[in-house]
Parts: structure tokens; C-alpha cells; sequence
């Protein structure tokens, strides 16, 4: 395991990506010490959901793992200045006084991630599905429109 960050892997959220508000977290990848109350465990692996950001010529395209989750448990909003803000929570199960757990490693806690989109987004035409586990974000973007080229007679 590397200790120094990848800035230059495939994920694109880092400091050098002028759209992603997220901030470089130096310990993310570090095995959690036991010592760590379980509530601070719980917040850190859920507070990283994944997310691809494609674009294509008609739009961006958001993708985000969240396993487990139902499409009320998970919100998508957008925000005046055009920020995509994608939030859920995944609740821990209940307890019964009469269950031994052997193992608890899923995740529980809440998530947040922001994305500053650009202008030619269409804020207002922003759509979500989730389909086995994967939140899809679709943001329409606008058509560039080419210069009118007009052609000028050349006179002697």
C-alpha cells in the first residue's frame, strides 16, 4: 500500500480536478485502529461512496455505487451555482437482545459527495434511476452551437 495519494490513477476526484468539491482525506486507505470508537469507523466507510463521472457530447453522466441502499435512503440534489450534491444514508440493523453477532463488517453511516458542474449544464433537466445498486445521475448539457461562417465576396 502506498502511502503517497494517487493523483495521477484513474480516480479523478483530488486536488488537481477543478469540478470536485471533495477534500483529500491523508488517511484514507489506513487500516482503522480498533481503538477508534465504532461510530467514527461507521462515518468513514460509508463517507467515500465511489463515483464515475462521464461525459459524453450529450450529457454527464454520474454513476455511484450504493449497495444495499433503496432509492428513499438516497438524495440527489442540485443547488443554485450548480453544484450536484448526491447524499443517502444506510442505517445500522437492529439488535435483538438474543442475537450474537460473529462478524459486522458492512457499513453503516452517511454519505455526501458535491460536484461543481459546468455551464453548459442543463440544471433544470437533471435525472436519476438506480437500478442493483447504482445510483445513475444524468445532467443534459447544452448544444454548442457552431459559429455562422458567412462568406464574403472579394470585390476588384
Amino acid at each position: 500500500m502506498s502511502l503517497i495519494p494517487s493523483f495521477f490513477g484513474r480516480r479523478s476526484s483530488n486536488v488537481f480536478d477543478p469540478f470536485s468539491l471533495d477534500v483529500w482525506d491523508p488517511f484514507e486507505g489506513f487500516p482503522l485502529s480498533t481503538n477508534f470508537p465504532s461510530s467514527a469507523r461507521e462515518t468513514s466507510a460509508v463517507a467515500n461512496a465511489r463515483i464515475d463521472w462521464k461525459e459524453t457530447p450529450e450529457a454527464h453522466l454520474f454513476k455511484v455505487d450504493v449497495p444495499g441502499l433503496k432509492k428513499e435512503e438516497v438524495k440527489v440534489e442540485v443547488e443554485d451555482g450548480g453544484i450536484l450534491q448526491i447524499s443517502g444514508e444506510r442505517s445500522k440493523e437492529q439488535e435483538e437482545k438474543n442475537d450474537k453477532w460473529h462478524r459486522e463488517e458492512r457499513s453503516s453511516g452517511k454519505f455526501c459527495r458535491r460536484f461543481r458542474l459546468p455551464e453548459n449544464a442543463k440544471l433544470e433537466q437533471v435525472k436519476a434511476s438506480m437500478e442493483n445498486g447504482v445510483l445513475t445521475v444524468t445532467v443534459p448539457k447544452e448544444e454548442v452551437k457552431k459559429p455562422e461562417v458567412k462568406a464574403i465576396d472579394i470585390s476588384s
